[in-house]
């Protein structure tokens, strides 16, 4: 900057930022002996003069506005070759972006910076402006005189008045925390904004923007919320992620009416672990309630030289429990006779059993497949397979409980009669030798027992059953190492798909 040491009081003392409007230096007020941020119109918009009374028109906003969650004005200037200045609070506390890239914030420490930053941007939309470019760089911090902090919305170089972006206008924002409608440049509201703050939410919780670092290009094919954050930090509630995907639906009739309502419903989610009233209003129930967790049930997976019982008595109990009860009832089955075939059990139980990891679904814009991993389990699916459970399972009586994963198009009607959704079940069985299937599913066949093969480096049979209703069903026994077995299903009307997802099944657990 060609600009001497001072600007009137203010002694600058080093650069902290700079955008393609503006450039900010940290400054000390010589008369108040305080620091300052000083924001000053960069020199290629000096002829500007839309840009110029813009500029000055943010100050002059900011200063009325005098809420605590939004960065303050103290002055406006004019440097020597006449570029406006804006003397800023200084937020000494750097900004979200940094803390995000330094690593897992505590989820409280998330919710109160989002209830601090939604005041500040309610504020602001009381006052008739959309900031239109919320993200974790313009989230500032301040420190407090008794130790603690506050969050303070900056940056409205890109903020607009109600009434002039009621008119279609170029989009503006970052591309991974824009609003679609945005982007497309059609009529914003409060909205955009809302979606935006849900945006930041997600990236403080996951460590990562919702779908990704993409373009603006890329923002235009958004037809769903991002995966669930428990896919990239399990300890987040599923209450608190329906929350979130709610601010970030594509269509913004589905989000959340009002920042108000946002903020009500994620502390309380927060506080209480329960589902806010209307947090499932637009995201189906299969996608965020977590599967009930009934303890230990008794499920017997036999050994290559045993029959399993064929009896389908058990399961349909634990089925109809699982439909009724609220989601944090336990279950216990009642048993009413033998276990139903392995292969519906091993699935089913899945579900049944889906406690620790969460019982979610999500729906990526991609077409490509996407990789799920838990607890070493890993198999690569195509992207319609959008929902989940990383759970545990019991596929031997006395024995501990297993790692399973379950991934498919819908988990709510996996296993149920008549139902056919595409999908994936893998999980280790505490014994070395191989599991046989006794008798294939209903209204389906299949050949002779498979001779045995190898798959990178241990024993494996594969079978294939083909059902009258179009299915194909892959059922693949592999013998592990150290005493464990895996036991991989996949079910799809599409045998390139079912072999696919099949053959990248693995284990990689240690």
């Amino acid at each position: 900057m060609d600009q001497r040491d001072h600007l009137g009081r203010y002694s600058l003392v080093r650069r902290v930022g700079a955008g393609g409007f503006a450039t900010v230096w940290l400054a000390r007020d010589e008369q108040l002996d305080a620091e300052v941020a000083i924001k000053v119109l960069s020199e290629n918009w000096i002829d500007e003069d839309d840009v110029r009374r813009r500029f000055i028109a943010e100050g002059r906003f900011l200063r009325r506005v005098q809420s605590r969650h939004v960065v303050g004005v103290h002055d406006i200037g004019e440097t020597e070759d006449g570029r406006p200045y804006l003397v800023l609070t200084y937020a000494d506390g750097g900004s979200l972006a940094e803390r995000i890239k330094a690593g897992p914030m505590e989820i409280a420490t998330v919710v109160d910076v989002l209830t601090q930053v939604g005041t500040g941007l309610q504020h602001l939309h009381d006052r008739g402006v959309l900031h239109r470019d919320v993200k974790p760089a313009n989230v500032l911090f301040q420190s407090e005189p008794d130790g603690g902090e506050r969050a303070m919305l900056g940056d409205l170089g890109l903020g607009k008045s109600l009434d002039a972006v009621s008119q279609l206008t170029m989009p503006g924002g970052t591309p991974a925390y824009v609003a679609p409608e945005q982007v497309m440049g059609e009529r914003l509201d409060e909205r955009a904004d809302l979606y935006s703050l849900g945006a930041v939410a997600y990236a403080a919780l996951t460590g990562q923007p919702p779908h990704g670092p993409i373009s603006l290009g890329a923002v235009l094919r958004i037809d769903s919320p991002p995966p669930p954050m428990a896919t990239l930090r399990p300890e987040v509630s599923a209450a608190i992620d329906a929350v979130v995907r709610r601010a970030l639906q594509p269509d913004r009739d589905q989000r959340w009416p009002s920042l108000a309502a946002f903020r009500a419903a994620l502390t309380e989610a927060h506080e209480t672990g329960k589902f806010p009233v209307g947090a499932l209003d637009s995201v189906s129930v299969s996608e965020v309630v977590p599967g009930p967790n009934p303890g230990l049930i008794d499920q017997p997976t036999a050994a290559a030289d045993t029959a399993l019982p064929t009896s389908a008595a058990g399961a349909p109990t634990a089925l109809a429990q699982l439909e009724k009860v609220d989601p944090d009832t336990p279950v216990v089955e009642e048993r009413s006779g033998p276990s139903r075939l392995a292969w519906v059990i091993a699935i089913v139980l899945a579900v049944v059993l889906g406690g620790g990891g969460g019982y979610a679904g999500y729906t990526f814009m991609s077409k490509r497949p996407f990789t799920v991993e838990h607890e070493g389990l890993t198999v690569e699916v195509p992207r319609s397979w959008s929902q989940m459970s990383k759970t545990t399972w019991s596929p031997l009586k006395g024995k501990p409980d297993q790692p399973a994963l379950l991934v498919g198009e819908d988990l709510a009607n996996w296993g149920k009669t008549g139902a056919t959704p595409p999908g994936v079940f893998i999980g280790r069985i505490p014994i070395p030798t191989l599991t046989l299937p006794s008798v294939p599913p209903a209204g389906c066949e299949s050949s002779d027992v498979p001779e045995l093969e190898e798959i990178n480096g241990h024993s494996a049979r594969t079978w294939l059953y083909q059902c009258r209703d179009g299915r194909f069903i892959y059922d693949r026994h592999i013998g592990l190492d150290e005493g464990h077995s895996l036991r991989i299903q996949v079910q799809s009307s599409n045998i390139d798909d079912a072999g696919k997802v099949l053959n990248s099944a693995t284990n990689n657990s240690r």
